[in-house]
């Protein structure tokens, strides 16, 4: 009998204990706030919590996360975050670049649209037409700056260019989020430059490509008149964030011996730069690199593909290995004459209809426009151009045929 005593309360011992530790793992998980690791998203009770010293302070029609503009709910460590900026004629360029995220990607998307008000209706009207199959929401929000300073912040450079600076401020519930410009189009799933969240070693902050991969035209190493980060600087157009990581570090800078954060940082950089900066808000965060190399993590330039990378000759090889995975058609040429390869891409991927098949649709008349362009420098490289869309149509059909 003693023995089935001992082991009755043996068991019962070893009953309590698991019960007290259930219940201290379950407390920790409360206390402890999610996110703040590469690619790990928090979960977003608020998609946009602006201060209180923020012009047009509220988040558009998405405010307060009751998301009247929130489509097909997933789960948030599920989500990708997507941010862009349109101002002025760049509907239809956005509405484009959001088309070609939607046709490849695998995991879900939240689309952080950014807008000067008369647009917020246009988007929404485009936007819930979209056939967003279960993967896709989104929020307007209203262009915001600092109000004691938001006429500095709107002058520079472009139109409403600097708002990417203040993301990280803006979306205090997005842990990790993808920046790109309107001119963005993209050649392969978003999860996979979302991947390199993962491959962020434990100083890394952002990620970004190379200005140029020839010095012999850079810009920066040429021309600029301020700090820059690497040999021939870096372009922000397409810019990976950890803004759990952003918002936590302290900057080393050229202006005081103390470091300074993200939000503490923009204004004295502008005020210290501000005659000697061409590209506005992408020579600041080349000159907040420079002093803090060892936050960036730099991904190769098939990722951020632009004219200069063909103009003067083939110069991404990645991209001649590879294809091109995020075409950037930045000064303006999906809308002139000048670079009818970028246009050919902008022009198929706009015209393209959702459910349509993607090689008789897309890729088929796709080359054959792109066979028109070989007169010029980019032209004469232009299967770069479908390798990897080609690549990305096979595995898309593949995975559907899979999930048969």
């Amino acid at each position: 009998m003693r023995r089935f005593a001992r082991v009755a309360l043996l068991c019962l011992g070893c009953g309590v204990c698991s019960l007290l530790y259930g219940l201290s793992q379950l407390a920790l998980s409360l206390e402890q706030e999610p996110g703040g690791s590469g690619g790990r998203e928090r979960q977003a009770r608020d998609p946009a919590t602006p201060g209180a010293r923020w012009q047009a302070g509220s988040a558009g029609r998405g405010e307060a996360g009751t998301g009247r503009y929130d489509y097909m709910k997933t789960h948030p460590s599920e989500k990708m975050h997507l941010a862009v900026v349109a101002c002025g004629e760049r509907l239809e360029e956005t509405v484009t670049m959001l088309r070609s995220a939607i046709i490849f990607s695998i995991k879900p998307l939240h689309f952080h649209i950014f807008a000067e008000d008369q647009l917020h209706e246009s988007f929404k009207d485009i936007l819930d037409e979209f056939p967003y199959e279960g993967k896709v929401n989104y929020t307007l929000y209203p262009i915001t700056f600092p109000s004691e300073s938001a006429a500095e912040w709107k002058k520079l450079f472009k139109p409403c260019a600097s708002q990417r600076l203040f993301l990280p401020l803006i979306l205090k519930n997005v842990d990790s989020l993808l920046y790109v410009d309107t001119d963005i189009l993209f050649l392969r799933p978003i999860d996979d430059i979302w991947s390199f969240l993962g491959k962020f070693n434990s100083t890394q902050i952002a990620a970004m490509a190379p200005e140029h991969e020839e010095p012999r035209i850079g810009w920066y190493n040429r021309f600029a008149r301020h700090p820059y980060y690497g040999v021939t600087g870096i372009n922000s157009g397409v810019m990976l964030m950890n803004m759990t990581r952003i918002r936590r570090k302290y900057f080393k800078n050229d202006m005081t011996p103390v470091r300074l954060q993200w939000g503490e940082i923009l204004m004295p950089l502008l005020k210290k730069y501000k005659l000697n900066i061409t590209w506005g808000d992408q020579d600041l965060l080349n000159i907040m690199f420079f002093h803090n190399p060892e936050s960036l993590y730099v991904f190769p330039c098939q990722w951020n593909y632009r004219p200069d990378h063909c103009i003067y000759g083939s110069n991404c090889k990645a991209a001649e290995e590879e294809g091109i995975f995020i075409l950037h058609g930045n000064r303006g040429v999906y809308h002139d004459d000048k670079q009818p390869t970028f246009r050919a891409v902008y022009e198929a991927i706009k015209n393209y209809s959702f459910g349509d098949d993607l090689v008789h649709s897309l890729l088929q008349p796709l080359e054959l426009e792109l066979q028109k362009t070989t007169h010029t420098y980019c032209g004469r490289v232009y299967k770069v151009f479908i390798k990897q869309l080609t690549k990305s149509i096979r595995d898309l059909y593949a995975r559907r045929s899979k999930g048969r």
